[in-house]
C-alpha cells in the first residue's frame, strides 16, 4: 500500500509519542504490579478503564484523524485513542514501544456462521427491537455447524511489511495471532432461543436445551482446535484485556516462543460467561452452562469467568474450574458475601458502577465513598477495579479523567 508523505509523517509522529511513552520506566513497574496480582500476591487494587464512549471525548480535537487517505484512519485512530487514554485516564494502563501486526483470518470469536440465521424483530419504523426465537425442536438444534476457520498468511505478511516500513526506526513491529478468547455461548444462543422460552424449556424440555448446548459447544471446540492446527494462536501472556477484566500480564504462562512451535490453548488465557443466567440457581447454572463450558475453559492455561452477571452466590460452583484465576464481580454483587467466599484464592475483578458517570453531574464525593467502601470490604482479596460499559459521560470528557484520579487515590491508599 502506497502512503503519501503527509500521512506518513502523521503516523510516524504518533508512533514516536507511543515509543517515548512505552520506554518510560513506569511501564515495567506497572507490568510488575499486574504480574503480581495475576499470581495472587498481595498488591494494591489495580485500576483500568475500557469500553469507552470515544465519540464523546473529542472536544479538543485530539482524536480527529488527519490522514488524507481514509483507509489509514483505523490505524491512526488506534494510535490516537491509546495516546489519549495515557494522557487523560491512564490509571494502571501499560503502553509498549511495540506495534502489533494482527493476523488476517477468521473466525476469531464465537460470533460467526454456525449455520443458523438470526431473525431480527423490527418495529414499525424499522428499528431492531430484538430477536425472534427460531429453536423449537431438536431438529433445529441439529442445524448447528462448525464455521470455516481460515488464515491468510500472505495477506498477514503483506501487512507486516507495510507496518515495518512505516514505523522503521521508531517502533518494533511484531505479528501477533489470537492471544486470548472470550467464549460466551449463551450470548449467541439466546439470539436463537429467546430468554422466556429458554427458562421454560430448562424445566419442560431440558433435553432440547442440552442438545443445543452439546452441538454448539462441539462447534466452539472444533473452531479452537482448527485455530491451533493452522497456527493462528499466539502467546497469551501480555498487555491485553483478559475476559471482561484487566490485563493478562503473567509469568505463569509462557513469555516467548523461541522454538517457533504452534501455540496451544494451554499457553493462553481463556474466558467464559453466561450473563443471562444471573437469576438462575447455581444448580441450574451448572447443568445448563458450566458443565459444558468447563471442558473448553480447561483447555487453557488460566481462565476468567463472568461479565455483568452477579456471581457472589456461585463462587463455590466456580471452584470446580481447576484453572480459574479471575472472577468478574459486577456492580450488582453483595460485596461482603463475595469477599468472604473468594478470600485470596482468585482475582476479585470488580466492575464499579458506570452509571455514576451518566448522572446530571459527576458526584465526586459519591464516587470516592463508593470505591472506598468496596476497597475496605475487599482488603483481604486480590482486587482489580475495571470500569467498563461506560456508554456516556454526558459529553463531558473530563468526567473520565476525574473518575480515574479518584480511583487511583483510593487504590494507592490501600
Amino acid at each position: 500500500m502506497a502512503i503519501g508523505a503527509h500521512d506518513k509523517k502523521i503516523l510516524r509522529d504518533l508512533a514516536k509519542c507511543k515509543a517515548e511513552i512505552g520506554n518510560l520506566p513506569i511501564q515495567k513497574e506497572t507490568s510488575d504490579l499486574w504480574r503480581k496480582l495475576n499470581r495472587l500476591e498481595s498488591v494494591r487494587p489495580l485500576v483500568w478503564i475500557n469500553e469507552i464512549p470515544w465519540h464523546e471525548l473529542n472536544a479538543g480535537g485530539e482524536l480527529t484523524c488527519q490522514c488524507e487517505d481514509k483507509a489509514l484512519h483505523d490505524l491512526e485512530y488506534s494510535l490516537r485513542t491509546e495516546l489519549y487514554q495515557w494522557n487523560h485516564f491512564r490509571c494502571d494502563m501499560v503502553v509498549e514501544p511495540v506495534f502489533y501486526n494482527g493476523i488476517v483470518g477468521g473466525p476469531g470469536s464465537s460470533y460467526a456462521d454456525y449455520g443458523i440465521l438470526e431473525q431480527v424483530n423490527r418495529s414499525v419504523d424499522g428499528e431492531d427491537v430484538g430477536y425472534i426465537p427460531i429453536i423449537h425442536s431438536e431438529a433445529d438444534a441439529d442445524k448447528i455447524k462448525t464455521p470455516r476457520v481460515w488464515y491468510d498468511r500472505q495477506a498477514t505478511e503483506q501487512k507486516l511489511l507495510f507496518h515495518s516500513e512505516l514505523f522503521d526506526g521508531i517502533l518494533e513491529v511484531r505479528t501477533r495471532g489470537i492471544v486470548t478468547q472470550w467464549h460466551s455461548p449463551w450470548d449467541q444462543m439466546i439470539h436463537w432461543y429467546g430468554i422466556e422460552q429458554l427458562y421454560s424449556d430448562m424445566y419442560d424440555r431440558p433435553q432440547l436445551v442440552h442438545r443445543l448446548l452439546r452441538n454448539f459447544m462441539r462447534a466452539l471446540n472444533e473452531v479452537v482446535t482448527q485455530q491451533e492446527a493452522l497456527g493462528m494462536l499466539d502467546i497469551g501472556n501480555g498487555n491485553w484485556r483478559v475476559g471482561s477484566g484487566g490485563l493478562g500480564i503473567t509469568d505463569q504462562l509462557p513469555v516467548s516462543n523461541p522454538d517457533g512451535h504452534r501455540i496451544q490453548t494451554g499457553e493462553q488465557w481463556g474466558c467464559a460467561t453466561a450473563q443471562i443466567f444471573s437469576e438462575v440457581s447455581p444448580a441450574m447454572h451448572e447443568e445448563f452452562a458450566l458443565q459444558y463450558e468447563r471442558p473448553l475453559l480447561e483447555r487453557f492455561g488460566l481462565t476468567y469467568y463472568g461479565c455483568c452477571e452477579p456471581l457472589h452466590k456461585k463462587i463455590d460452583m466456580l471452584r470446580s474450574v481447576r484453572n480459574l484465576r479471575k472472577i468478574s464481580m459486577s456492580p450488582w454483587i453483595n460485596v461482603d458475601e463475595a469477599s468472604d467466599k473468594m478470600a485470596a484464592d482468585y482475582v476479585f475483578s470488580f466492575k464499579p458502577n458506570p452509571a455514576h458517570l451518566a448522572m446530571s453531574t459527576l458526584d465526586a464525593g459519591l464516587v470516592r465513598s463508593y470505591l472506598e467502601d468496596v476497597a475496605k470490604k475487599t482488603r483481604r482479596n486480590r482486587v482489580e477495579f475495571i470500569l467498563k460499559d461506560v456508554t456516556t459521560v454526558c459529553n463531558q470528557a473530563q468526567r473520565l479523567d476525574e473518575w480515574a484520579g479518584i480511583a487511583m487515590d483510593v487504590a494507592r491508599a490501600q
